[in-house]
């Protein structure tokens, strides 16, 4: 097993949601994040209200955050180049700022209701 971590545009979680679960995976988390790359903030990227505390940290040249989505989804291994190749198909735009995917291994996973482990936990 695989957990594919995505970090990518706010506004390309829903495109992300809906190919991730055409591809048979409608299971993922998906939760709002600060960051930045090497490119210290994209212009026009930013069209949500941010703290003020976070504005007021905003330097002449780039930004101290840029909002992000940080999309996980724990796969079995023979799953992983379609997810990742559906990830980048949705989410590259040619474009600074398309963002980054990690992969990691993952030893186990148990669903708590029913005790079931490995592969059939996923399902």
């Amino acid at each position: 097993m695989k957990e594919i971590i995505a970090i990518i545009r706010p506004k390309k979680v829903s495109a992300t949601k809906e190919a991730l679960e055409k591809l048979g995976f409608p299971s993922i988390t998906a939760q709002p994040v600060l960051g930045r790359g090497h490119q210290r903030g994209i212009a026009g990227e930013v069209t949500c209200d941010l703290p003020t505390e976070l504005l007021s940290q905003a330097k002449v040249g780039g930004m101290k955050y840029v909002p992000k989505r940080y999309v996980s989804i724990v796969v079995c291994d023979t799953d992983v180049d379609s997810v990742v190749q559906t990830l980048i198909l949705v989410n590259q735009t040619a474009q600074i700022g398309d963002g980054k995917i990690f992969v990691c291994p993952v030893d186990d996973a148990l669903r708590v209701r029913t005790e079931e482990s490995g592969d059939k936990a996923l399902i």
